[in-house]
């Protein structure tokens, strides 16, 4: 049934995307969460069918979509229950070719952008650094300037793909001293001298997707694999994690709900003291209140989606939303876990791959600590505390 925001056409693909998944990767979960990584064969399935684009136009072999079909694929993915693969998968595609969309060259959407969309390609983001986390703006990886390019010298920490990817973007400074004025993109191929996987990362959830420490060791760029205008890196990196705060916002949703779903399913089937477990008022209400958690961040998520789609400025919105959503994910996940009880503590059952999962939304994508402190700079809490 459409809503206020998605329609009939949105529903459409909906289906199309649900069967896709169904399909596709549904049936390997628990192979690749063993693995600790998505297949490259399964991108090059899923960018036959233009997955890899949803919104970027088909002259690069998407599908031409609008945000809001970005939006009906990433809860897709999330209703997988599995994280890492929608973190795999969004990590290429809508973190890592987004930028190359964006503000690549002709050259260099065609070099990189239209295989990328294929699956011929994993891109990754690398930009988090082991001493600045969230502080963009304190990254010591340096670009330096040299004839014909750039010199690249530094670390990453946390690179989603950054084990399997054939390309990354890059962010680096170019003049430390303007801290983060003076931060650039680039594109470096994997395959390049210097380029090194220092280790794949053991991580407690999303555990398909693989994670990694890279390290530059005086990597040579080309002048050309320069991503957009020396210096525009930070203003591109903050339309970047604004999208991301979104998804991650939706996907939290979608997955919370799944937990719940699941709940309502155990608790139906599970009888305690003679009866379903159901049956007692206790329960009843507990899923109740999960319900409603859910139900507020997804009118935070939708909203922040909707300005954003609007073209309008979401910074707040999806400050906000991906706060709310971040939180809520772990209390849900944990009380549909209680359900189960000593079953949802036991592997064989998904929520407490879905508990693991969760804990991880209020932390990437920008702590809700730093969330919250966007919200407070952007409402102007400071002033009205007289801070």
């Amino acid at each position: 049934m459409a809503d206020w925001l998605f329609h009939e056409e949105h529903d459409m693909f909906r289906e199309t995307a649900r069967r896709v998944v169904a399909q596709e990767l549904a049936p390997h979960v628990e192979e690749w969460e063993r693995d600790g990584f998505v297949p490259k064969d399964v991108f090059r399935r899923l960018g036959q069918g233009g997955y890899l684009g949803v919104r970027l136009p088909e002259e690069y072999g998407g599908l031409g979509g609008d945000a809001l079909y970005e939006a009906v694929w990433i809860e897709e993915l999330a209703k997988v229950g599995a994280g890492g693969i929608g973190a795999a998968l969004s990590g290429h595609s809508t973190i890592g070719l987004t930028p190359l969309w964006r503000w690549g060259t002709p050259a260099q959407r065609q070099r990189y952008l239209v295989p990328g969309v294929r699956g011929e390609l994993v891109a990754a983001l690398a930009v988090t650094e082991a001493a600045g986390g969230s502080d963009v703006a304190a990254l010591r990886t340096v670009a330096h300037p040299v004839a014909g390019g750039f010199r690249l010298q530094g670390s990453k920490l946390f690179v989603t793909n950054g084990v399997g990817a054939d390309i990354l973007v890059v962010a680096a400074t170019v003049d430390p001293a303007r801290r983060h004025r003076g931060i650039s993109l680039f594109i470096v191929e994997k395959s390049w001298p210097g380029v090194k996987v220092l280790r794949r990362l053991d991580k407690l959830g999303w555990r398909s997707s693989d994670t990694a420490e890279l390290f530059f060791d005086g990597v040579e760029v080309p002048a050309e694999n320069l991503l957009g205008e020396v210096y525009g890196g930070f203003g591109y990196l903050m339309e970047i994690f604004l999208w991301e705060r979104i998804t991650m916002a939706l996907a939290a949703v979608a997955l919370a709900q799944k937990a719940v779903d699941e709940a309502i399913g155990y608790a139906r089937a599970r009888r305690q003291f003679g009866r379903p477990l159901n049956g007692f008022q206790v329960t009843r209400h507990g899923l109740v209140d999960l319900t409603a958690d859910i139900e507020k961040a997804r009118v935070l998520a939708r909203r922040a989606l909707y300005v954003h789609w609007l073209g309008q400025d979401a910074t707040v919105a999806a400050a906000m939303a991906k706060a709310y959503a971040g939180e809520m994910v772990r209390r849900v996940t944990d009380g549909a876990l209680q359900v189960l009880g000593g079953n949802g503590y036991m592997m064989p059952y998904p929520l407490q791959r879905y508990w693991r999962d969760a804990r991880i939304v209020s932390i990437g994508g920008g702590t809700t600590e730093v969330m919250r402190e966007i919200l407070v700079k952007r409402l102007g809490i400071a002033q009205w505390m007289g801070g």
